[in-house]
């Protein structure tokens, strides 16, 4: 009587399993090692069994695999709707505000002079008159620049690095405000690297908001809030 190899006929299911045009991935799911255990169960040798530890090992791989496999099936759903939910708050930010990094920072020249520091301000309303006031890490008063009639819009303005005394002001990291008055009297107030969310884009599986005329990811932002916050 011929003899029965179990390890050979195992050997050629698994071939086939993971053949040209069966498997062309050669990716084994739960369903395949099934396969393997009953073909190897099939043409175990009678006079000399496969050894019950070992069937009970195959039987625990293949319930972890299937427990594997849902749990990477939740980790999808969950990962799909994290990202629905992050669109929808993008979405609904529309016409509310966003802040971004709202400091400028200050350096100085190999002579220990401050450099001149460049930054925007976006106006919502037209300015009759107002001042930009510039504090330092403390929230300290470090320097006022006066501002006269000013146009709704983007404008840019210059830091010397000085304070009201006329001193070199310290390095470091600073929160700019502009706080004016419109035609009318009402005063309102402009906050450095802080815009209003125009509209949502999503490409490539990322999220966009369009910030003064320009899109920006939507993890570069730190705070939302509305125009009365």
């Amino acid at each position: 009587m011929a003899t029965i190899n179990p390890t050979n006929t195992t050997t050629n299911a698994l071939s086939t399993l993971t053949g040209t045009g069966v498997n062309p991935d050669s990716i084994l799911g739960k369903d395949d090692f099934l396969k393997l255990l009953l073909t190897e169960l099939q043409h175990q040798d009678p006079t000399s069994p496969m050894d019950s530890d070992k069937i009970l090992s195959q039987t625990s791989q293949l319930a972890a695999l299937e427990t594997q496999e849902k749990t990477n099936k939740a980790l999808e759903a969950l990962t799909a709707s994290f990202t629905q939910n992050k669109n929808f708050a993008a979405v609904s930010a529309i016409g509310k505000y966003a802040r971004l990094d709202n400091t400028i920072d200050l350096t100085q020249d190999t002579k220990g002079n401050p450099n001149p520091v460049n930054f925007e301000l976006n106006f919502e309303e037209d300015a009759k008159e107002g001042q930009i006031e510039i504090y330092d890490e403390e929230n300290r008063l470090v320097k006022v620049m006066k501002i006269g009639e000013t146009t709704k819009g983007k404008h840019a303005f210059t830091w010397d690095g000085h304070n009201d005394a006329g001193e070199n002001a310290t390095p470091g990291k600073f929160s700019v405000i502009a706080n004016y008055y419109n035609p009318d009297g009402v005063k309102l107030q402009a906050n450095f690297g802080s815009y209003k969310i125009e509209s949502v884009k999503f490409d490539d599986a990322k999220t966009y908001v369009k910030l003064n005329g320009s899109f920006i990811p939507f993890d570069k932002i730190s705070e939302i809030y509305a125009k009365d916050s």
